[in-house]
């Protein structure tokens, strides 16, 4: 099996998880790196922030290590034997920003669609799974909202990024149709069950920064799918694995059965950190309003560039105001676990995150 993405935090949960069921020594890894030795040690590296231990690590060989990204192909050609000798890929490769990172459309659409045309040539590949995110679906869908191949236009997405995303299924599934192709749609990953916010404090900021700031654009009745990278990494590794799938398309999601309602994980919040909860005090305000927050940024949340936390929440408010739920009936049939509910683990996310600033988390996703 071939694994992008694991100096990442869903790719780096995935190689955890298959270490952890035996797959290390079977593993082949895709790693940004110059020569082999740099690539395993920043394989390591990441991998130490998932609790991997040592000794897992150590067996973990150079020969392991295909050096290359998806920004630039070149290295495809020179690694095109063993490539051809994969069955299973994983692809976790991508650049998930929410930024304007100019590598987005390069890496998540050029350079996988390269990736895969490569691969589309393997006599031995039974399954390519690519890992998308289900908010590619656009505004506008009724929710919960199913699996679907239909997208709305470019200029109709949130960000560049879940536009890249919906374009290279689009790509994938229209011009490479002798591609073994599943793809999975997580929706929003945060944190982990055991591990809360060691590897990574995407999104769990937000979180912070509205209990914080006690408003945000969201009703405390409303509800939002949350899922930990953890159980995220072991749905992907049994729709890699499994041998036969039902279906070429499916979410990874909370949806209806563990999701939960801003008032519960306010109140889940609040008892991780021994205080009341938000309550009667929070404020749904309007994506224009949050403007006004801004003369209290720095005093409820720490030293900020108060322009990058207004673009941020503005960026999430955006989300948060389509008030999705991603149905997961599909991957429940094939027998992978219901998840939990976020507010299952929120307390660790909270302990994790004690001495991280609210600004200095917010930097995960703006890389």
């Amino acid at each position: 099996m071939l694994l992008t993405g694991a100096t990442g935090f869903l790719g780096g949960s995935v190689a955890a998880h298959l270490i952890a069921d035996g797959h290390g020594p079977a593993l082949l890894f895709l790693v940004r790196a110059e020569f082999p030795e740099q690539g395993l040690e920043r394989l390591r590296d990441n991998l130490r922030l998932h609790c991997v231990p040592e000794t897992e690590l150590k067996s973990l060989q150079e020969s392991q290590i295909l050096c290359g990204d998806l920004l630039d192909t070149v290295w495809m050609y020179g690694e095109r034997a063993r490539l051809m000798r994969v069955e299973q890929v994983i692809n976790c490769a991508a650049v998930a920003s929410f930024s304007k990172n100019p590598s987005i459309w390069p890496v998540n659409v050029e350079g996988t669609f390269a990736f895969a045309k490569l691969l589309c040539q393997s006599r031995n590949l039974k399954r390519f799974l690519h890992v998308g995110t289900a908010m590619c679906c656009g505004p506008q869908r009724e929710s919960p909202v199913r699996e679907s191949w239909d997208f709305p236009d470019s200029e109709e997405q949130l960000v560049d990024y879940t536009a890249s995303k919906a374009e290279i299924e689009r790509r994938m599934r229209e011009e490479l149709p002798s591609l073994p192709l599943v793809v999975a749609r997580p929706s929003i990953v945060v944190g982990h069950r055991e591990l809360g916010c060691r590897a990574s404090g995407s999104i769990f900021w937000v979180f912070r920064m509205g209990f914080a700031l006690e408003s945000f654009t969201c009703g405390l009745d409303e509800q939002i799918d949350v899922i930990p990278v953890d159980y995220c990494a072991e749905a992907l590794v049994a729709l890699a694995l499994k041998p036969t799938l039902n279906h070429s398309l499916y979410h990874i999601s909370a949806g209806h059965g563990s999701a939960c309602t801003f008032g519960e994980i306010d109140q889940a919040y609040a008892d991780a950190r021994g205080e009341a909860p938000v309550g009667q005090r929070y404020r749904k305000v309007s994506s224009d309003d949050l403007r006004e927050l801004a003369g209290s940024f720095e005093s409820r949340i720490g030293k900020a560039n108060p322009r990058l936390v207004l673009r941020a929440l503005r960026l999430y408010s955006g989300f948060a105001d389509l008030n999705y739920l991603f149905d997961n009936q599909r991957l429940l049939d094939e027998g992978i676990a219901a998840p939990p509910r976020f507010t299952d683990y929120v307390d660790v996310c909270v302990q994790s995150s004690r001495d991280v600033s609210i600004p200095a988390q917010m930097q995960w996703d703006f890389k």
